[in-house]
C-alpha cells in the first residue's frame, strides 16, 4: 500500500488518519456526554487537526528520511557531501527512497565488479610474476653454469672455453630479448608508446618482411607466398615500424610452427574503410583449449619447441597490443594438423 507513495503523500495520509481520529473522538464525546459541539465546529477542528498533523508529519518524515539518506550516501559516495545537501532541499513530491535504493543497487554492483576486477588482477599478477621468474630462471641458470665451469678450470681448456662462452652469450641475448619485450608491452599497456602514424603501401612492407625472413624460411623449406588475387595495392595509415613488427612476428611464427616443406600465405581483403590481413600456414595447428590463450604473455602451445627456436613467449602479446593501439582487432582460427590463420584489420589511408 505504501510501496510507491511519496513522502508528501505519506504525510497527507497520516494527517488524514490523525484528523479523522480526532473528529471521531469528538463525535463520540458528543454522543455519550452530550458535549455541546456543532457540526461546523467539528469540521473546523478536523481541518485544524489535519493541518497541524500534516505539517508535523511532513517535517518529521522529511527529517527522518534525510538523516537515513545522508548516512547511506556517506557510505556509498565515500566523500564529504556537498553543502547544498540539506533536509530543506529534499524533494518530498518524489519517491526519494526509490532513488536511494537504485543508487545503492548501482553502488553494490560497482563494488562487486571492482572486487572481481581486483581478484582478476591479483591472479594475473601472481601468474605473471611466476611466468617471468620461470622465463628468466632458465637463461640465468645456464649463464651461471657456463661461467662457473669456466672459472673452475674450463677457461684454460681450448676444447670447450670458446663453446661455453658462446653459449653464455646466447643466453644473455635471450635475457635481453625478454627484457626488451617486457618493456615494449609495458609501454603499450601504459599508453606511453606514441604511434608514428603515416601512409604507406602494405604490399611493399610485406615484401620487405618476406625478404628479411627468406633465409629462415629456406632453412625449413617453407615457401613464402601471397594468396591468389592479393596483388592489389592498399595504402594504409598506421605506424609502419609497429606493423612491420606485427608482420615479422606472425610470419616468423608461421615458419617456426609450419610444416617442413609447407608454405606461408598472406591474403588481403578489401573492407571499404579497412583492410583485412591474414597470415596462414599449413602447420601443426592449435588445439581448441590453447586457442583462447595464444595472445597471453609467456603462453606457449609447444613450450619445448618455442624455447628451442629462441622465442620469448611475448611476441603474440605484443602483436595484440600493437593492433589494439591502432584501435583495430586481431583474431586467430586454427585446425589441428591443418594449420593456423591470424587475421587483423588496418585502416585505409
Amino acid at each position: 500500500m505504501f510501496k510507491n507513495q511519496t513522502p508528501q503523500q505519506l504525510s497527507f495520509f497520516i494527517a488524514g488518519i490523525s484528523a479523522a481520529a480526532m473528529a471521531a473522538l469528538l463525535l463520540l464525546l458528543k454522543a455519550f456526554t452530550f458535549l455541546n459541539v456543532t457540526w461546523p465546529e467539528v469540521l473546523g477542528l478536523f481541518v485544524l487537526a489535519f493541518a497541524v498533523a500534516f505539517v508535523a508529519n511532513y517535517y518529521l518524515v522529511r527529517y527522518f528520511i534525510f538523516r537515513r539518506i545522508k548516512l547511506i550516501y556517506k557510505i556509498i559516495h565515500r566523500q564529504k557531501l556537498p553543502s547544498e545537501f540539506r533536509a530543506g532541499n529534499l524533494d518530498m513530491t518524489k519517491n526519494v527512497l526509490d532513488d536511494v535504493e537504485r543508487e545503492v543497487g548501482e553502488w553494490a554492483a560497482k563494488q562487486e565488479s571492482e572486487l572481481e576486477e581486483l581478484e582478476r588482477l591479483a591472479t594475473y599478477r601472481r601468474r605473471f610474476i611466476g611466468d617471468v621468474s620461470h622465463e628468466l630462471k632458465t637463461p640465468i641458470f645456464n649463464v651461471q653454469g657456463f661461467i662457473h665451469t669456466l672459472l673452475d678450470g674450463a677457461l684454460y681448456d681450448s676444447n670447450v672455453n670458446l663453446q661455453y662462452l658462446q653459449r653464455a652469450a646466447k643466453n644473455i641475448e635471450r635475457l635481453q630479448m625478454i627484457v626488451e619485450d617486457l618493456e615494449t608491452i609495458n609501454k603499450l599497456e601504459a599508453g606511453q608508446m606514441i604511434l608514428d602514424l603515416q601512409e604507406f603501401d602494405l604490399h611493399d612492407l610485406t615484401d620487405e618482411v618476406y625478404a628479411d625472413l627468406e633465409m629462415r624460411a629456406h632453412e625449413r623449406n617453407i615457401r613464402l607466398t601471397y594468396k591468389e588475387g592479393a596483388n592489389q595495392r592498399f595504402r594504409i595509415r598506421a605506424d609502419k615500424e609497429s606493423i612491420r613488427q606485427v608482420l615479422m612476428n606472425l610470419v616468423h611464427n608461421s615458419i617456426k610452427y609450419g610444416k617442413e616443406g609447407g608454405l606461408t600465405k598472406i591474403s588481403f581483403y578489401d573492407m571499404e574503410t579497412y583492410v583485412l590481413v591474414e597470415i596462414s600456414d599449413n602447420g601443426i595447428g592449435i588445439t581448441p583449449e590453447h586457442l583462447s590463450h595464444v595472445f597471453d604473455r609467456f603462453y606457449r602451445v609447444d613450450k619445448h619447441r618455442s624455447r628451442e627456436a629462441g622465442g620469448t613467449g611475448l611476441g603474440l602479446s605484443i602483436v595484440k597490443h600493437i593492433i589494439e593501439a591502432h584501435k583495430q582487432t586481431i583474431n586467430v582460427r586454427s585446425s589441428v594438423g591443418s594449420g593456423s590463420t591470424f587475421g587483423f584489420t588496418l585502416e585505409k589511408a
